[in-house]
């Protein structure tokens, strides 16, 4: 069912947010705004561990929530330029 946070659609958005951590990581700041990049880096984190976290708990709706807030706070890091990451397939702006 397509409305059903199954096992393997939280492994696919765990593997895709790590991908898209590791590369917002490795990246070049493109900006002056270190002090924002750390930030976003550090919220990125928390809420992938929060995920993982609640995905060994069993409470995988958390999980997935906890995975898409992560993810949000890379895609606007990328949007604003803080990442230098050009990925289409991990991150939506490229």
């Amino acid at each position: 069912m397509k409305n059903l946070i199954t096992k393997e659609k939280l492994l696919k958005y765990f593997e895709i947010t790590g991908k898209a951590l590791s590369a917002a990581k490795k990246s070049p700041n493109r900006t002056s705004l270190s002090m924002e990049r750390k930030e976003i880096l550090q919220m990125a984190e928390s809420y992938y561990s929060d995920a993982k976290h609640y995905y060994d708990k069993g409470d995988w709706v958390t999980a997935f929530a906890s995975l898409n807030y992560a993810h949000g706070w890379l895609d606007a890091g990328a949007r604003l330029g803080i990442f230098d990451v050009h990925n289409s397939e991990i991150f939506s702006a490229d």
